[in-house]
């Protein structure tokens, strides 16, 4: 398994972790969140924390942990002035996006910042394979604010972008008109749903996009749960990906899941000819320390 490098921002900084926690600059602000994995001692003291933080997000006490909806439930705490809403850019060759961030009640700001890794390879690998226009089609499923959406948009793909929360697809849409994009193809579905009437209409795509929750719910009350349903989704994915010229990333940012785990799902739908790269996505805060941040699967044909 390799180590991804993660991507060339400047609007975003992971300025300290541990004690459970990360601090971290988006923009000209600065939150504090809950961070499983930072097991670590903080190398700031904590009145550095308090000093740098414009809010701060405490889990739900009380709640069991161990029900997958619980795990997001919390509140924030605002320590400064800040708005609701701010923006961001990240730049990458000719690709200048603006990304929309917000405080969440279940503690996220609608950006992944070590999924820039992927958005540079999507970038990158379109621009390589595309013709003309709308001769790349991309499927971002669980597809969120819709950073990587984005990224194929600015590429040229024709880009379908499907999540279940209509507030989230509002959202994404946001992002795309701040960024000067157009053209992205909205569905508020879910996304089981939408991939097994893809695979019954025999519809192709170059390039697909994975990044599933552990939990979640459709619009009409669909259950998903990773484990009961990742397998089933694999397996659509390979029948919808085109065999020669095209990508999937697949990737999982639930603690307990290993990168081994995407390597024996891919590899019980697709043969060897196809190119696989593992990974473990991660970013460095000041002291040089390492923070994981979930796994990924890049697969190329």
């Amino acid at each position: 398994m390799d180590f991804i490098t993660p991507g060339g921002w400047k609007d975003y900084e992971l300025i300290d972790t541990g004690g459970l926690e990360k601090l971290e600059r988006y923009g000209p602000f600065t939150l504090s969140r809950p961070e499983p994995q930072a097991v670590w001692k903080k190398s700031l003291p904590e009145s550095e924390w308090e000093k740098l933080s414009h809010a701060r997000y405490r889990r739900q006490k009380g709640a069991d942990q161990s029900r997958p909806e619980n795990t997001e439930k919390g509140e924030w705490t605002r320590l400064k002035k800040i708005p609701d809403r701010w923006s961001i850019s990240f730049n990458y060759k000719s690709m200048d996006l603006r990304l929309r961030l917000g405080l969440t009640s279940f503690g996220h700001t609608g950006v992944f910042p070590e999924q820039a890794v992927n958005w540079e390879f999507i970038y990158d690998f379109i621009l390589g394979k595309r013709s003309g226009p709308g001769e790349f089609r991309v499927l971002n499923l669980f597809a969120y604010t819709g950073c990587a959406s984005l990224a194929a948009r600015a590429a040229g793909a024709e880009v379908i972008h499907v999540d279940s929360s209509r507030p989230t697809l509002t959202w994404a849409r946001e992002m795309m008109e701040l960024s000067q994009l157009d053209g992205i193809h909205w569905v508020a579905e879910d996304a089981l749903k939408f991939i097994r009437r893809e695979a019954r209409r025999g519809n192709k795509y170059n390039g697909i996009i994975l990044d599933p929750p552990a939990y979640g719910r459709g619009p009409e009350g669909e259950k998903w749960m990773l484990p009961d349903s990742i397998d089933e989704m694999i397996s659509h994915c390979h029948e919808l990906l085109l065999p020669s010229g095209s990508f999937m990333i697949f990737s999982l940012y639930s603690m307990g899941f290993s990168a081994l785990i995407e390597e024996n799902l891919v590899s019980s739908y697709f043969t060897k000819s196809e190119q696989t790269t593992t990974a473990e996505l991660y970013f460095p805060d000041r002291k040089g320390r390492n923070l994981p941040l979930g796994t990924m699967l890049r697969l190329t044909t």
